[in-house]
């Protein structure tokens, strides 16, 4: 029996037992860098790059606009929550190979024991797994790295850069979008805030110095998730208090998404009817997005947390340097207001698809929804078909979009899932890969039908190997 103390023994021997990458077959073609972009290099990105090189398919670049991989992603950056929201136990970056699983990471590092005591993951050790995942896969992510816009042209794209600060042009024929919430939109931040000064207010997908809240009064709008996570990190920095509005009469705490999550709704969501993937949408928006317990009691373990109900904010000016707002017929002042109100999805309103944003068929394009589910945050999703890539709006206006796949939360009303967490990789990611591997081989058919067909190819043997177990015929005796 082998003992050792290196704790990836066990994922390399893994990796040794599917055997070695495939080697590149996509022909190169003149002119162009890159067989695929991904455009996100975190967990998804990073997943992507190790499922399209384990299907052969090399020249395949991870960019990501965030200085080093410390600041790429949100999990050591804007995420603020305690433990991960999804189940620990659910398949995902793995693809299928347990000894890259977090559980396989964890356990060989703390335990079983401890892996069965802990309920959710934990954040930090969560992007410690992520790290080690892209380290030990060995995959390169090209940060500062920006994208700035997409240019289509005959059977590639320009890709306009900024590497570093400094303008690039790069060349490649498929792109991957998992550059998460803000991939396709945009953080939302509710009108009533955007007329106050920058200074006083701030959306969860900002950079939050939450110690110079120490000792101020501080409001936040939303009552979801990254809503009391912003909370609860405030209320531990020390602000003087904290309340939290939310435009609901309770806080949403049925999650809908989750009876669907049994293997026949979830891999065959992508096969239903408009109406009744657009019905899952709408019911979701009608119930809310729910806010682990965890996160609540986070908040209200602090006796200076105020929770307001049914308290939409009808005014806000600034005065002396403060909030004054209006919530209903109440006035409240504030040193400072944070928006944990979301993510709007919008491909039109992102400058890298300037070019072409006008092309891309949205919801509200292909479906209308009977008056009493009418949703224009939802009619603005890109309607995107089974391998997440975009459609053209009208037929043949764009056939390059078919082109470009987006691994991102614009797939939701598609999808049915917040795409890009951990619940779409294992459905999703074999997808899209399936999908790109299809289309770069058949755009090629001619050069793999001579390369199929071709004698070109030593032979495993000559004549000699049998030579002499050919049947020869005896010679009949007394015949000369």
């Amino acid at each position: 029996m082998t003992i050792t103390t290196d704790p990836d023994f066990g994922a390399r021997e893994a990796l040794r037992l599917i055997g070695p990458d495939p080697e590149n077959w996509v022909p190169d073609r003149q002119g162009v860098d890159h067989n695929v972009t991904i455009v996100g290099g975190s967990g998804s990105g990073s997943t992507f790059a190790f499922a399209l090189r384990r299907a052969g398919i090399g020249r395949v670049t991870v960019i990501d606009a965030a200085d080093d991989e410390a600041h790429a992603g949100v999990w050591l950056n804007r995420a603020r929550m305690n433990k991960l929201r999804t189940p620990k136990n659910l398949p995902g970056h793995e693809l299928g190979i347990p000894a890259l699983s977090f559980q396989s990471w964890y356990e060989v590092r703390h335990g079983a024991e401890s892996y069965a005591a802990i309920d959710r993951i934990p954040r930090l050790l969560w992007a410690e797994y992520l790290s080690w995942y892209r380290q030990f896969l060995g995959i390169p992510v090209r940060y500062g790295t920006r994208l700035v816009r997409i240019e289509p042209t005959e059977g590639f794209f320009r890709l306009h850069l900024e590497v570093n600060g400094v303008p690039q042009v790069e060349t490649t024929r498929k792109i991957i979008f998992a550059n998460g919430v803000a991939g396709s939109g945009g953080p939302y931040v509710p009108p009533v805030l955007d007329r106050l000064p920058r200074k006083l207010y701030a959306h969860t997908a900002d950079a939050i110095d939450f110690a110079v809240l120490r000792g101020k009064t501080v409001a936040v709008l939303g009552a979801a998730a990254s809503a009391f996570d912003a909370a609860g990190v405030a209320l531990e920095s020390g602000a003087k208090a904290v309340h939290l509005f939310a435009r609901r009469s309770a806080i949403a705490s049925l999650p809908v998404n989750r009876v669907r999550g049994y293997p026949g709704a979830y891999y065959n969501y992508p096969e239903l009817p408009d109406a009744a993937r657009w019905f899952q949408a709408w019911r979701f928006l009608q119930v809310g997005s729910t806010p682990p317990a965890d996160a609540i009691e986070r908040a209200i373990a602090f006796p200076n947390f105020h929770l307001h109900l049914s308290a939409n904010w009808r005014a806000a000016h600034e005065q002396a340097g403060r909030i004054v707002a209006q919530v209903n017929d109440d006035v409240f002042e504030f040193d400072f207001a944070i928006a944990g109100t979301g993510y709007f999805v919008d491909p039109t309103k992102r400058p890298e698809l300037a070019d072409f944003a006008q092309h891309i068929a949205l919801w509200r394009d292909r479906y209308e929804p009977p008056a009493n589910q009418r949703a224009d945050d939802l009619g603005t999703h890109p309607y995107l078909g089974n391998a997440h890539e975009y459609q053209e709006k009208d037929p043949g206006s764009a056939p390059y979009l078919k082109d470009i796949h987006v691994f991102n939360p614009a797939g939701f009303v598609s999808f049915g899932l917040p795409i890009g967490d951990v619940p779409s990789i294992r459905r999703d990611v074999p997808a899209v890969v399936t999908r790109i591997s299809h289309d770069l081989f058949f755009a090629d058919w001619s050069l793999h039908e001579a390369r199929i067909t071709s004698n070109n190819i030593a032979p495993d043997f000559d004549a000699s190997l049998y030579a002499a177990a050919v049947w020869k015929q005896p010679a009949k005796a007394g015949v000369t």
